[in-house]
């Protein structure tokens, strides 16, 4: 695909209704969907001790739901959307930092646990050797 033509691709794709939906009304309520889109691409010519030539070029685009805004009685509110897959993802981030960091932790409250131990024999010997 020649450069020339993925931008004009990538200019077709990426547009207002990629954002936005179609609004559509129900019993005085009408609802605007609206995503977040987001893409990039890349492209290049180029030539070889031949003098032949050529070009090419990519792009991506990706969206996800952002949420709706609402139209009611005249006012405007906002409704975000809510992706259980992002936050059963991050709750599982967590939960792996944490059963993976556990057994460090645990090991470095034994190593202070055990050095306040001699810091506070070494204060014991040091104050019964004083007072002898």
């Amino acid at each position: 695909m020649k450069v020339a033509d993925v931008v004009s691709t990538a200019r077709d794709a990426i547009t207002v209704k990629r954002v936005y939906g179609d609004p559509y009304e129900k019993d005085g309520l009408t609802v605007i969907p609206a995503a977040v889109v987001s893409g990039g691409g890349g492209g290049g010519t180029g030539h070889d001790e031949k003098g032949q030539e050529g070009e090419g070029g990519g792009f991506g685009v990706t969206g996800r739901p952002a949420g709706a805004y609402v139209v009611r009685n005249g006012e405007v509110s906002w409704r975000p959307a809510v992706d259980p897959n992002r936050i059963v993802t991050i709750v599982g981030l967590v939960v792996i930092a944490y059963l993976i960091s556990r057994p460090r932790m645990a090991r470095a409250r034994a190593a202070t646990a055990k050095w306040q131990l001699l810091a506070a024999r070494a204060r014991a010997r040091k104050a019964a050797r004083s007072t002898a």
